[in-house]
């Protein structure tokens, strides 16, 4: 026997089905998350080892899925400006308060924030070490500030790791605003991200 809604506007109102994220979109969104997941989980890892070979490989790998998640955020961003996302639903719309859709839309603007902001202190903390990054140990990446360990330090480490955890509580947040919506109020929502479904795509 499924759950009833807990929102009494969303039970009342009729589940149209939601217009999807097309195919790039969907592929740009799930690969970014797991290479988000998979970094920052090589990075709290790799930051307890004592100092050894294996250590300097993880800390390339962190390094080039860094730069990775630069790439695809950049991608996404250029196709989220000339493939806008499907609106939401008239009966979601009607159903969320309005704090719900304040949130939804912070979100999401902070996680594009945080997309560029995480990597990009990361590389900028990697140069003023003096340890350049050579992508996947092919392409060398120019540095982007200055040698200045002091200032690596007390500034870029803090910012890296500040700016990273934060990517993570809001990448979790999202992630269980999503799975309410599609357990608790049965509204579709999930649906139009979720490459299973079997609704129609946009655009």
């Amino acid at each position: 026997m499924s759950a009833e809604p807990l929102n009494p506007q969303a039970a009342a109102a009729p589940r149209v089905p939601a217009r999807r994220y097309g195919a790039v979109a969907m592929t740009l969104h799930w690969l970014l998350a797991l290479m988000i997941v998979g970094s920052f989980s090589i990075g709290l890892y790799m930051t307890g080892l004592p100092f050894s070979p294996q250590q300097l490989k993880l800390f390339n790998w962190h390094k080039w899925a860094g730069i990775t998640i630069l790439g695809l955020s950049s991608l996404r961003l250029l196709w989220r400006l000339s493939h806008p996302p499907p609106p939401l639903p008239d009966c979601i719309v009607e159903a969320m308060p309005g704090w719900q859709l304040v949130a939804h839309r912070g979100t999401h603007l902070l996680l594009y924030l945080l997309f560029f902001a995480v990597p990009l202190a990361g590389w900028a903390y990697s140069s003023a070490l003096g340890f350049p990054i050579v992508w996947f140990g092919v392409v060398p990446l120019p540095d982007f500030v200055p040698v200045n360990k002091e200032f690596a330090e007390a500034v870029l480490k803090p910012l890296h790791q500040g700016s990273a955890f934060t990517l993570g509580a809001v990448v979790l947040l999202h992630a269980g605003a999503a799975l309410k919506h599609h357990f608790m109020d049965h509204d579709g929502l999930l649906d139009r991200m979720w490459p299973l479904s079997h609704q129609g795509h946009a655009r």
